[in-house]
């Protein structure tokens, strides 16, 4: 039902159709506060996913991922085995349906690349393959979603991922690395978004982008050096795929690409907390920005999202509930030094820390 009036409060909004809305927003917030009891973490199970679980298990897992799709028998068979887990939350009511699904993959460092965690499965005989406690050494959750739409707003990620930490380490007590390798979805579309403002009020908004990369960008395609001929171009390469495939634009991109992601991920809020939604759901649970990955999913979804981009947030268990609270009370992103190079150590950065 809460589902259902969800997606008729996002019609009405859509089609500007907001005059009757109130009576549907009391009884969805009714409904919230139901289904947050109901679903209370107190009520909910662990589960472990491995290969001998039920194939409608595995097939709900495979129809829900929404991050990196599964694309065969295969690819789940890598992702329930060796050096991965998958985990779920279920409920009483309904022991068949994954509420909540976080896929991790063991390594010995923090993963920068996501074709390396989830394209694994074509190169290694999954029969035989037996963990080595010496090559797992981080931790690193690739993709987590959440099953029903119902839930929505309803907290049990954060949850997820502290009961799969526990659990892993009864297994391997000596894990010390515990991170992310996320998605940025939205940030191409605010750098088009930005650019396009640029070009239509060229007189009242700031550029995205430096001087300095205004003049390369220029000296690179051999264009007149003005801020609309240069944006009119990035904007043309951003909306393509070709640019992956030639190493000097790459080469001229990556400091400017990776400078504005940092300052989306960082500096673009949304009532003080960070705009990007997954950049908040990490932050919220106190995790730590900890570096940004250069073209880490070549995918044409991840080029279509965000310039083949992926972020590490990284969890630092003693720090976890101290990062959360400054955040969720003060506004506060905790960031490593090498995000803040990306930034330039600019004063706005500075008053902040």
């Amino acid at each position: 039902m809460r589902a259902h009036i969800l997606q008729v409060l996002k019609e009405r909004k859509l089609s500007a159709d907001v005059g009757g809305d109130m009576p549907l927003r009391r009884m969805n917030e009714c409904l919230k506060e139901l289904v947050s009891t109901w679903f209370s973490v107190g009520f909910l199970q662990l589960q472990r996913i491995t290969w001998d679980s039920t194939c409608g298990m595995m097939e709900k897992i495979s129809e829900y991922e929404a991050v990196h799709p599964v694309k065969n028998w295969t690819d789940i068979k890598r992702r329930v085995g060796p050096y991965r887990r998958c985990y779920v939350f279920v409920h009483n009511s309904m022991p068949k349906e994954p509420i909540v699904v976080l896929h991790t993959a063991l390594t010995t460092e923090i993963a920068s690349d996501i074709q390396a965690l989830v394209s694994y499965a074509e190169t290694k005989d999954l029969e035989n393959e037996f963990e080595d406690p010496g090559k797992i050494l981080a931790a690193n959750f690739y993709s987590i979603s959440s099953t029903q739409k119902g839930l929505q707003g309803v907290e049990l990620g954060n949850y997820l991922i502290k009961r799969t930490v526990s659990d892993i380490l009864k297994s391997y007590p000596h894990l010390k690395l515990f991170s992310s390798l996320s998605p940025i979805p939205g940030f191409r579309t605010w750098l088009v978004g930005e650019i396009n403002t640029a070009l239509s009020h060229p007189d009242d908004q700031e550029c995205p982008f430096r001087n300095e990369e205004i003049s390369s960008i220029a000296n690179f395609f051999s264009i007149p050096s003005d801020i609309p001929s240069v944006l009119t171009v990035v904007k043309h390469i951003l909306h393509g795929a070709g640019w992956t495939g030639d190493r000097k634009l790459l080469a001229l991109l990556k400091p400017v690409l990776m400078r504005l992601c940092a300052h989306y991920l960082y500096s673009e809020k949304h009532r003080g907390y960070a705009l990007n939604y997954v950049a908040n759901f990490h932050l919220g649970n106190g995790a730590v920005l900890w570096r940004i990955n250069w073209l880490a999913d070549n995918s044409s979804r991840g080029l279509t999202s965000s310039c083949g981009l992926m972020v590490n947030y990284r969890y630092y268990l003693e720090n976890t509930d101290a990062n959360s609270r400054r955040y969720r009370q003060d506004f506060h992103i905790e960031i490593s030094e090498d995000v803040l190079v990306l930034l330039n150590e600019n004063s706005a950065v500075q008053s902040q820390l």
